[in-house]
């Protein structure tokens, strides 16, 4: 059984989309048509923006999703689909890829998620940091340990970790990790502590706007990041989106998951990043890319 994937914030790059557009036509509406839905020129900070550019949160996450969605929108009728499953951001491009979300309402939602992130990072003083080469129970000790705000966030493969929370508790816990032998403990160049905490504001803002959308019963099960587990209700995958905002991000559970409901082949379009978890987890599984 096959599995589409969609990936998430940190997958961007300067001059995402570009070729798509110019050497696919039928991509353009699609491009164009999000530049209207969000009244601005995303498509031209994607194409000619720098790194600088797509950092920003609030350009990072609807340019990542458009450039995910269009892959998918070109190439789905090359591809089955029994399931499937997004890193953080990228839930909200799955579900418009089983049809639980139209692409006008996913983008907006996106876009209003993004907006609420900036500001939460704007008026907190938090940030993240990759731990590699530790078991999860004891990354999940470390943070308990340090002194502050600093959590487990995303679970992306075993032996790589990413914990969130305030910057002084992060360099504490990047410390108390590399004293116990962490492969690796790096602080990353984000400009916020997504996946915990200090997103509250962002998450109660994001209920609002989820809300008020309307979600259809999906066509495939979507595996979600709060909870590692597919679902299918409507009501549930609302409020598991609004949960992950301030909750880890269960890749490596969904992982688990999907392998254990007997899921072999995996398709990831607008990155590779998500195909490198699943490679690290199981060489063996089928993985692809659009």
């Amino acid at each position: 059984m096959a599995v589409l994937m969609f990936p998430g914030q940190g997958s961007q790059a300067p001059g995402m989309g570009k070729d798509t557009y110019e050497s696919n036509p039928a991509s353009r509406e699609w491009f164009d048509s999000a530049n209207e839905i969000l009244g601005f020129d995303l498509t031209h900070i994607m194409f000619n923006g720098t790194d600088e550019d797509l950092k920003q949160t609030s350009v990072t996450q609807p340019a990542v999703f458009l450039n995910s969605f269009v892959q998918f929108a070109i190439n789905k009728d090359a591809v089955a689909i029994d399931a499937v499953s997004g890193h953080s951001l990228g839930e909200f491009t799955a579900l418009i890829a089983n049809n639980t979300l139209s692409f006008e309402d996913g983008l907006k939602l996106v876009s209003q998620r993004a907006q609420a992130m900036q500001e939460a990072c704007n008026n907190t003083n938090g940030t993240m940091a990759a731990i590699l080469g530790l078991d999860d129970d004891v990354v999940e000790s470390i943070c308990a340990e340090a002194n502050g705000t600093v959590v487990a966030a995303n679970y992306n493969c075993p032996g790589q970790l990413v914990i969130s929370g305030d910057v002084d508790a992060i360099n504490h816990a990047v410390e108390l990790a590399t004293e116990k032998g962490a492969r690796r403990a790096i602080v990353l160049n984000v400009n916020g502590a997504f996946h915990s905490p200090l997103m509250l504001s962002a998450k109660e803002a994001l209920a609002d706007a989820i809300g008020s959308t309307p979600f259809n019963a999906p066509s495939a099960p979507i595996y979600q990041n709060y909870t590692g587990v597919a679902e299918d209700d409507p009501e549930k995958i609302k409020q598991n989106l609004i949960e992950q905002l301030t909750g880890s991000v269960k890749w490596t559970q969904s992982m688990q998951k999907m392998v254990a409901d007997g899921h072999t082949q995996f398709t990831e379009f607008g990155a590779k990043v998500l195909s490198g978890f699943i490679r690290r987890f199981d060489r063996a599984l089928e993985v692809n890319q659009f």
